[in-house]
């Protein structure tokens, strides 16, 4: 089998259930159920056999398991959870496959599980503690198993990058319990300020320089801008993808989309002059070896400071030396003198040591 195009198929299909779960706005399982009947995504098992079996279940809840994950939107997470359920238990192999999810993403599944509670949508709590109780759930070291050459690939697609929820992080820091506790905490340090420059007119005056007025609405205004700027620049990328899917790609007249279509040009431009940049950086760079790039700055510095340098002589191969060195060492044993052997030397020296022994016993006879 095929398995990278088994997994681009179920991608595909789980990104087009997600999506029509999306267009519904709602979070509920009874809705799920129904896009999950009409498009019989049960059968997904089907025509499976022996070993194929838990393999190709793995294979479907590792693809489910990573809409469930962030940085999906909270719809988005909660239908990945009702998808890995519902594929849990409409699986064929026996015994069942586990649903693998990493350690360090148990987090975020706490997480969601939270403000499922805390947004009353229980039909989700539900579904997440059934998973708990039956032992769905099978704890890994890392997100996807490691294999050798694995492609690092990211996978993607237009309906993936939809899926993805809009940063709501200036939104979540300033709630209306938060703004609240500002503006008490504001009037309080306002209210210590005034008592303690109320002596002096001057004193009073820089000291409530320090106080910046009306806080508070200013930061609920750049709030509400922020979140306008945020809408205008999402209709603004889905008007221009559908301008071009019903254009195909042509020139269309209309002026909602020529605004979309000029960010999508100016971004491409700023693209292709950002590599032609770093093409001419490192052109010259590329074209030497590393081991020779100093030769290189060498012979451009002594062309920009006067004429050209004579060539250095080639360098001469190890066999032409080694002729040399014995053409050498042969002329030199020709030329050198006779050499004075050591071994005659020591004879001499002996046979003088004896005669002169000789003479001293002859003396020593003739005396007595």
């Amino acid at each position: 089998m095929n398995w990278v195009r088994l997994n681009e198929q179920v991608r595909s299909d789980c990104e087009e259930l997600l999506a029509r779960f999306q267009q519904t706005d709602s979070v509920r399982f009874d809705v799920f159920s129904k896009i999950w009947k009409e498009m019989k995504f049960g059968q997904i098992f089907y025509g499976t056999v022996g070993r194929e079996k838990r393999a190709f279940s793995q294979l479907v809840l590792d693809v489910a398991v990573g809409y469930f994950m962030p940085p999906f939107s909270f719809q988005i997470r909660v239908g990945g959870l009702y998808l890995i359920y519902s594929l849990y238990h409409c699986q064929t192999a026996s015994p069942r496959v586990g649903i693998s999810v990493a350690l360090k993403d148990w987090d975020d599944v706490l997480s969601l599980e939270k403000d499922a509670l805390g947004s009353r949508h229980l039909d989700a709590v539900y579904v997440l503690r059934q998973l708990l109780s039956c032992k769905a759930f099978r704890f890994t070291a890392m997100p996807t198993s490691l294999k050798f050459k694995k492609s690092r690939k990211a996978e993607g697609s237009r309906l993936r990058d939809k899926f993805v929820a809009r940063a709501r992080a200036p939104q979540e820091l300033l709630d209306r319990d938060a703004m609240e506790e500002l503006a008490n905490v504001h009037d309080l340090y306002h209210k210590l300020k005034l008592s303690v420059c109320a002596e002096s007119s001057e004193g009073k005056r820089s000291g409530m320089d320090l106080i910046r007025p009306n806080i508070v609405q200013k930061l609920r205004g750049c709030v509400l801008t922020f979140n306008d700027w945020q809408s205008n620049n999402q209709l603004v990328g889905q008007e221009a993808d559908d301008n071009n899917e019903e254009g195909g790609g042509g020139g269309g007249g209309d002026v909602d989309g020529g605004q979309g279509t000029s960010l999508r040009t100016e971004s491409s431009q700023r693209a292709r002059l950002l590599s032609s940049i770093k093409s001419r950086a490192y052109g010259q760079a590329t074209e030497s070896c590393k081991s020779r790039r100093h030769r290189q700055v060498e012979l451009d510095v002594g062309d920009r400071a006067g004429p050209a340098s004579p060539k250095k002589a080639a360098k001469v191969s190890l066999k032409a030396r080694t002729q040399e060195n014995l053409c050498t060492v042969a002329a030199l044993k020709k030329e050198a003198p006779t050499v004075t052997r050591i071994h005659r030397l020591v004879t001499l020296e002996r046979c003088k040591f004896q005669g002169k022994q000789e003479e001293n016993n002859s003396m020593t006879t003739g005396l007595e």
